[in-house]
């Protein structure tokens, strides 16, 4: 049963030789295909010189892992030492190395290379998102003190009337230094709030472009087509929405905003009092003490807001950088893992059928030494053994002959005297199929005593 499942497993063997050799051909045609679409998309120059070259480089390729294969495939399944078994796994890893190095990624390449721009451009276009969603945050803060300068605005020109109109604070009618002073920090708020409008507009202005960018962006990136000319109109977009970021965090008027509020403190100017009477005068310079610390609070108020703005981080200096498919596919690997298994698989599929040969070898090699060894030996062994027992039948029949040749030649005193008995030659011994066990030539064993 043994020597069967032997022959059968041998007749497997010849039987898919050929279907072995024609699948390490397929793989490593598809493999040089591929390889070839890889290289093409990473090379520069000529048309012309990039064709060439990428034949070469794939030529190079599918030539090199059909070999390698090959080799594997012929020796490896035979060699049965552990130092040598560990010497070819060695080799094989070698192998494995140095064609996921020249072929794997480019394969990859060739299969998610669109894909991995897409991805890459994608991401970008989220950082970039980010960034202007910070830089108009950024530019807007400043328009939340936009409320509380308005308010102390129209307060300080409140009070200004009515001082003018019915004396409210120093019980005297008319424009003395109390409402002169009112008014002026009543006109420096109303500038500090047109500028804040005004900035507001133009942030209004450049975040609506920069949205406009972005949304080219995002068609660029979804649109059908080839990748290549989508990449370059989306790194010009960038170009554009970059500026729009630095205008924005240009834009911001915080820092106006803690100057001028410095200013309504630091460079607070009180006219001197203008009425005529002591007491007036006295009511007046009262007011415009109290004035005076109303704007210094004021003023510290803004102050503050001004800078919390300004301790806010500032977006970040950003760079597009474009990226070849080869470049996109390994920095987006963990994105791409059935495209990176399919390329490799391409290449290294051989090894499985390696493998199974071996596997096969070592099951014919236990199952041949659990045979008996007259089951072990071959046709061929066995008609090396006939022609030796033949070459034995020989040269033991040669030897009466020659002993008989050396009486004649030297006959003794007795054999002159009487003539020789003439005596028939012995018919020729047949060539026997059984091997002789006795070479020494014993004598036959005696019988039992009569």
């Amino acid at each position: 049963m043994a020597l069967g499942a032997n022959h059968r497993l041998q007749d497997g063997i010849d039987a898919v030789e050929t279907m072995t050799r024609f699948a390490l051909a397929v793989l490593a045609l598809a493999s040089g295909v591929y390889t070839y679409l890889g290289v093409r998309s990473i090379l520069d120059g000529s048309a012309t010189a990039v064709f060439f070259a990428a034949i070469i480089y794939s030529s190079a390729v599918s030539v090199a892992i059909y070999a390698f294969w090959s080799y594997m495939a012929r020796f490896y399944p035979h060699v049965t030492g552990a130092a040598g078994r560990g010497a070819m796994l060695g080799v094989m890893a070698l192998g494995c190395a140095m064609i996921i190095a020249m072929s794997s990624w480019l394969n990859a390449a060739a299969l998610a290379g669109s894909a991995a721009l897409e991805q890459h451009l994608a991401e970008t276009l989220e950082d970039y998102t980010a960034d202007l969603d910070k830089a108009h945050q950024n530019a807007l803060a400043a328009q939340s003190l936009l409320p509380d300068i308005q308010r102390t605005s129209e307060r300080f020109a409140r009070l200004a009337e009515d001082e003018r109109s019915t004396g409210a604070l120093t019980g005297t009618t008319g424009a003395g230094s109390v409402v002169q002073l009112l008014s002026q920090m009543a006109a420096q708020l109303k500038e500090l709030e047109t500028g804040i409008a005004t900035a507001r507009e133009r942030v209004t202005t450049l975040f609506d472009e920069g949205r406009t960018r972005l949304a080219t962006m995002r068609t660029l990136v979804s649109a059908p087509g080839a990748i290549e000319p989508r990449a370059d109109s989306f790194s010009s977009e960038v170009v554009a929405l970059s500026g729009v970021i630095a205008a924005l965090e240009q834009t911001s008027i915080a820092a106006s905003v803690k100057r001028a509020a410095d200013d309504l403190s630091l460079g607070f100017i009180a006219p001197v009092a203008s009425g005529t009477e002591a007491d007036l005068a006295s009511r007046q310079d009262q007011v415009m003490e109290t004035i005076r610390a109303s704007v210094a609070a004021q003023s510290k108020v803004l102050s503050q807001a001004a800078d919390e703005i300004l301790a806010r981080e500032p977006v970040g200096e950003r760079r597009f950088v474009p990226l070849s498919s080869a470049e996109a596919v390994l920095r987006y690997a963990s994105d791409f893992i059935p495209s990176w298994a399919g390329a490799i698989s391409i290449d290294l599929l051989p090894a499985v059928l390696v493998f199974m040969l071996s596997i096969v070898h070592a099951a014919m090699r236990r199952q041949e030494k659990a045979l008996p060894f007259a089951e072990r030996v071959t046709a061929a062994e066995l008609l090396q053994a006939l022609e030796v027992q033949r070459a034995i039948a020989s040269v033991e029949t040669a030897r009466p002959a020659d002993a008989a040749s050396t009486a004649e030649v030297q006959p003794s005193q007795s054999a002159e005297a009487t003539p020789p008995i003439p005596t028939a030659d012995p018919p020729p011994a047949e060539p026997s199929n059984i091997t002789s066990l006795d070479l020494a030539g014993k004598t036959p064993r005696k019988g039992p005593p009569a």
